[in-house]
């Protein structure tokens, strides 16, 4: 005969889980921005390609990670947590898509890279920005969970 064990998860733990991929999304926009700006005020003719190469490890390196924090919390037991994740995988997953599409035709625009990231930010950032302070106003409540031992 088996037993299953019990294990609560806290409401702490929900809203953190519900937070993790927005959080990590604007952390690496906004240091793959910096890392762009920065790049732009050290570069000259023949470092043309140094803001680039500076700005696009942050987004390719957490683009590969959130594949596997996104698989990690997808099947979360608190409904709510999934709906936040799922939601902050898709923003995200199509912000970055489109512009793998259409970065180098932006770019040929007179804004020039500048602006793709400019749009990167204004796209992603605000709205994110927005699901964290939303999920810190839901009424979180501590989950039992049984799991067989």
């Amino acid at each position: 005969m088996s037993e299953n064990k019990t294990e609560i998860l806290t409401a702490a733990s929900c809203l953190r889980s519900a937070r993790l991929f927005n959080y990590l999304a604007v952390g690496t926009t906004l240091l793959s921005a910096c890392l762009f700006g920065l790049g732009l005020t050290i570069a000259d003719k023949k470092l043309a390609f140094l803001p680039m190469a500076m700005s696009l490890p942050p987004v390719m390196i957490w683009l590969a990670f959130s594949i596997f924090v996104y698989a990690s919390i997808a099947h979360h037991p608190d409904l709510t947590v999934r709906h936040y994740h799922k939601w902050a995988g898709y923003r995200y997953y199509a912000v970055v898509g489109t512009l793998v599409v259409l970065a180098n035709d932006l770019a040929h625009l007179p804004t020039g890279w500048p602006g793709v990231y400019a749009l990167m930010l204004f796209a992603l950032v605000p709205w994110a920005l927005y699901d964290i302070w939303k999920a810190g106003r839901e009424d979180w409540k501590d989950i039992t969970v049984e799991s067989p031992q």
